[in-house]
């Protein structure tokens, strides 16, 4: 396992500018159909290992969940293992809604 940095909503938005940003939400199918933040792909965590390569060339990754828990996990195994730098944003989905930031949908 690698090491990845929290950030918090702020952070995140100053990296959705970045063109080499690989957003991902680690949430279940039932959670991302609530909404999504824009730009984000849809990874469940238990894909993550049959799904690494998708992460191999990417140069930034923020992962998020609902909370930051789970997306810590995902930031955790994927560090190391291809991304240059790897993100996990802090108090999740949630801290981006209590911001009162939009949502999308997949």
């Amino acid at each position: 396992m690698g090491t990845f940095t929290n950030i918090d909503v702020s952070r995140l938005r100053e990296l959705q500018g970045t063109p080499d940003l690989l957003l991902v939400d680690v949430r279940t199918e039932q959670e991302v159909s609530r909404g999504v933040i824009p730009g984000a792909r849809h990874v469940p965590l238990h894909m993550l290992p049959m799904r690494l390569d998708e992460f191999a060339n990417a140069e930034v990754v923020v992962f998020y969940c609902q909370s930051g828990a789970r997306s810590a996990q995902a930031s955790a195994f994927v560090s190391g293992k291809g991304p240059r730098e790897v993100y996990n944003l802090a108090g999740g989905i949630a801290a981006w809604a209590v911001k009162g930031l939009p949502l999308a949908s997949l």
